[in-house]
């Protein structure tokens, strides 16, 4: 199985604000990401395309005209009572601890990064990977570095040096 793990394109959000699984719209870039998303993946052959619901992937998986299956799964860190609050305005005294330990410190209300990739993994082992088809996931950085620190065997903690853009595509 050929597999292209595409981030969304860029998130109508400001910056400096905390989100997660709450569902942004698309900047006015998003014409140019997709051009350059395109070029990258080769269509025609793709058999199907696997996709975050999220409204920031949802609306990349539409510009594939290809069966698309929405899974929840391969949504970004459901960051709790954190989703879009500023980070600065986030207490101390629960930033503190995560921000210690954001493998296995848990967001109040939400999950922490091994859980995270703990759903990620389930996800990729459900997928048939004896076929010989190629497939598009569409997700979010979270949950991609997740997946990729698990096939490549990096400790989760080390994961962030995985750099991923918006609108990036990383064939596996």
């Amino acid at each position: 199985m050929e597999i292209y793990l595409v981030r969304h394109t860029t998130p109508d959000i400001q910056k400096g604000i905390c989100y997660g699984q709450s569902d942004l719209d698309i900047t006015d870039t998003f014409k140019s990401e997709v051009i350059k998303i395109h070029k990258q993946i080769p269509s025609k052959e793709i058999s199907k395309i696997y996709s975050s619901p999220l409204k920031r992937c949802k609306v990349l998986t539409e510009t594939f005209h290809i069966e698309t299956i929405f899974d929840n799964r391969l949504q970004e860190l459901n960051f709790g009572d954190w989703e879009l609050k500023n980070w600065d305005d986030i207490p101390q005294d629960e930033l503190n601890p995560w921000m210690e330990d954001f493998v296995n410190v848990k967001v109040p209300n939400g999950e922490s990064y091994i859980m995270l990739q703990q759903r990620m993994i389930q996800f990729y082992q459900s997928l048939d990977h004896a076929s010989d088809k190629k497939i598009i996931i569409v997700a979010h950085a979270g949950a991609i570095r997740a997946l990729l620190a698990h096939i490549r065997q990096i400790d989760l903690k080390d994961s962030f040096k995985i750099k991923i853009n918006y609108g990036d595509v990383i064939k596996i």
